[in-house]
C-alpha cells in the first residue's frame, strides 16, 4: 500500500486524534471529541511556518508529527524547527510510517531556512529512543519541563 504524508486536512482530526490516544502516555489529558480545539493548533502551527502532517495508507491516518518553526536568538536569530506529537498507529510500526514522517518534516524544516531539527521524547520510550538515533538523531541535550 503506498504512503502519503502531508498536511493534516480538518476533516482528519478526529484520525488523528485516535493515532495519538493509541500511543499517549497520558491519554486523560487529551479531549478526544474537541476536534475545533486540535485544529486551531494546526492552524496556528501552519501559520508560524510548521505543519501537522500526517502519513496516510489508503487513505487513512495511521501516523502523525507537529513540526513548529520558531526562531531563536542563538545562531544569529536563525529558524529552527521542534518535532513534537510523533505517533504511528501500533499495527503499522516498523513499517517505515515513522521513517516518512521524520523526512517530511526534516524537508518542511530545510524549505523553511532552519539550520536545525530537534525534538525530546519521553525518558520510559526506548523504542523511540533506537527509532531516532537509526535516523540520526542524537541525545546531546538533557531536557527539562515544569508543568504550570
Amino acid at each position: 500500500m503506498s504512503l502519503e504524508v502531508r498536511p493534516l486536512a480538518r476533516g482528519e482530526v478526529a484520525a488523528a486524534v485516535a493515532v495519538m490516544l493509541g500511543g499517549s502516555l497520558h491519554p486523560s489529558s487529551e479531549r478526544p471529541g474537541d476536534d475545533d480545539a486540535y485544529w486551531r493548533a494546526a492552524e496556528e502551527t501552519a501559520a508560524r511556518g510548521g505543519a501537522v502532517l500526517v502519513a496516510l495508507e489508503g487513505g487513512e491516518v495511521v501516523g502523525l508529527c507537529q513540526v513548529m518553526v520558531q526562531r531563536h536568538f542563538q545562531h544569529a536569530g536563525g529558524l529552527c524547527a521542534e518535532l513534537e506529537s510523533v505517533f504511528v498507529r501500533e499495527d503499522r510500526r516498523g513499517r517505515g510510517v515513522g521513517g516518512a514522517l521524520l523526512e517530511a518534516a526534516e524537508a518542511l524544516a530545510r524549505e523553511r531556512g532552519c539550520y536545525r531539527v530537534q525534538l525530546t521524547s519521553n525518558l520510559a520510550r526506548t523504542d523511540a529512543h533506537r527509532f531516532y538515533e537509526a535516523h540520526g538523531y542524537r541525545a546531546t541535550h538533557r531536557g527539562f519541563k515544569k508543568p504550570l
